[in-house]
């Protein structure tokens, strides 16, 4: 139960150093931290001698990584390239003369041009140059159709100009 006791050994002293070796020590620290960067006028070195030194002839070029494009959100579906669909040149239907007539008569725009216009409001030169296109295509149409324009203000305007001319001869 009671184990021998053993004898009581005396516990070291750290050993303190003094003050000179302590300066020693930091003069040595600091020699060492001091040599720590590159040769000085290394930044003016030609630095293709060093990699010809090195057994390498090739240039490198400095621009580092892939010039492939990494997509930003990582999807299953995006991994895959997406195929790009060729799209089949659009083949312009060639309207009757008839249909273009109906389509360019229908038109809205056109209609609210020339309201603008006999309104006396003034329309800018691409709204004008857009009113004289479609207006010659009509006139082209009406020509090929055998459609001729009469206007029913002048026919009335006659009239009047007949009305006007038996009354006065009748005195």
């Amino acid at each position: 139960m009671n184990s021998p006791k053993k004898p009581a050994s005396k516990p070291k002293k750290k050993y303190r150093k003094t003050k000179e070796e302590l300066n020693a020590e930091g003069r040595e620290r600091k020699r060492e931290s001091k040599h720590r960067g590159n040769k000085s006028g290394s930044r003016y070195q030609d630095k293709s001698s060093s990699s010809q030194n090195n057994g390498q002839n090739n240039i490198v070029d400095p621009r580092l990584g892939s010039k492939k494009p990494v997509p930003l959100i990582v999807d299953d579906n995006s991994a895959t390239k997406p195929e790009v669909e060729k799209k089949q040149p659009v083949v312009k239907e060639k309207l009757t003369p008839e249909a273009e007539l109906a389509l360019l008569e229908s038109d809205d725009r056109l209609d609210g041009l020339l309201a603008r216009l006999e309104d006396g409001e003034t329309v800018t030169a691409e709204e004008q140059k857009y009113i004289n296109t479609c207006l010659d295509r009509i006139d082209e149409l009406m020509n090929i159709l055998g459609i001729e324009y009469t206007e029913e203000e002048e026919e009335e305007d006659e009239e009047k100009l007949d009305d006007i001319m038996r009354i006065l001869k009748s005195k």
